[in-house]
């Protein structure tokens, strides 16, 4: 199976969207969009307010775009995600499956993937999937993954299963927003173990959380064969940055407040933890960039920031292994 896509983008806001767009009108790059459910999802989501439907006519089909993170329990209230898998359906080219989070015990969390991928291949049979889940999720030992791999390819039949496009494999990593770092420990041997059985069961390999990897340790993953990586708070984190930095003190107050009454830090720091405002702004300005109180003191920085995205994302793409 080849693959052109090398990067998944999450679309952190719409100047990153945009920046994407502009990036791939004038030089075709090999990347992805990947908006997770309370991103983007078919009642509206934290960036742009966009809607599923509205997110994809936007985009329109420029890039192909894929759910992050569908199913259960994935979402801004507790659901069983039907909803948002059946406009995902209409409207997006791809769907992670995962139901890992509310179904953590194997058995179940395979028979919800088999499922999922069985009804919504009914509604659209062009549709592609992402299957298993990142390490901070539910971590996947390498004997266990391949009987994953081995299960799906035994329950679904061969059409069904060659719609799955990629596999989630893990290598150790998570994330720190507070400190912008990729945490965890790398092993090597473990994603090379993982990438060997998707290409022995001919999909794709795909790991999460690449943000705020270097080049380097970028490129070390491709060189043991990964295929795609997916990077989305960094991107969002560049535009709080630069708002940061050129931002007066009045205006960094204003975001401050609006950043600590959102409650979107809770997700990724404990409050003691937390040194000075720009901490909590850091760790969760991207969730309230479309904000009505936000949009009024904004600066207008637009080019900046679109110019440090298209850095990050060619850097990337122009890794050679």
């Amino acid at each position: 199976m080849s693959n052109k896509v090398k990067l998944c983008i999450g679309p952190m806001s719409k100047i990153v969207v945009d920046a994407i767009l502009e990036l791939e009108k004038s030089d075709r790059q090999k990347v992805m969009f990947i908006p997770s459910r309370r991103q983007i999802e078919y009642s509206g989501g934290y960036v742009n307010n966009w809607s599923t439907k509205e997110f994809s006519d936007y985009v329109g089909g420029l890039i192909k775009i894929q759910r992050d993170h569908g199913g259960p329990g994935q979402g801004q209230l507790e659901d069983d995600g039907s909803q948002s898998y059946i406009s995902d359906s209409k409207n997006f080219n791809l769907i992670h499956i995962d139901p890992w989070k509310k179904y953590q015990k194997y058995s179940e969390g395979l028979k919800h993937t088999v499922l999922a991928i069985q009804e919504l291949y009914n509604l659209n049979s062009n549709l592609k999937f992402e299957v298993g889940t990142e390490e901070s999720i539910r971590r996947f030992e390498e004997e266990e993954f391949a009987d994953f791999i081995s299960d799906l390819r035994r329950m679904l039949p061969r059409d069904l299963y060659n719609s799955i496009e990629y596999a989630v494999v893990q290598s150790g990593v998570g994330l720190d927003l507070l400190n912008m770092k990729n945490t965890g420990k790398f092993n090597p041997k473990r994603l090379r173990t993982m990438i060997k059985d998707c290409k022995k069961n001919n999909l794709l390999s795909k790991e999460h959380n690449g943000d705020y990897l270097s080049v380097e340790d970028i490129k070390k993953r491709f060189s043991l064969g990964l295929n795609t990586i997916n990077i989305a708070p960094e991107f969002g984190q560049i535009q709080t940055n630069i708002y940061i930095k050129n931002m007066n003190k009045e205006e960094l107050k204003e975001f401050y407040k609006i950043c600590y009454n959102s409650g979107k830090w809770k997700k990724w720091v404990n409050e003691s933890l937390i040194k000075n405002e720009s901490d909590i702004i850091r760790i969760c300005g991207h969730y309230v960039f479309s904000d009505p109180d936000f949009k009024k003191i904004k600066p207008n920085l637009e080019s900046k920031i679109k110019s440090k995205v298209k850095q990050r994302v060619k850097e990337i793409i122009q890794i050679q292994c």
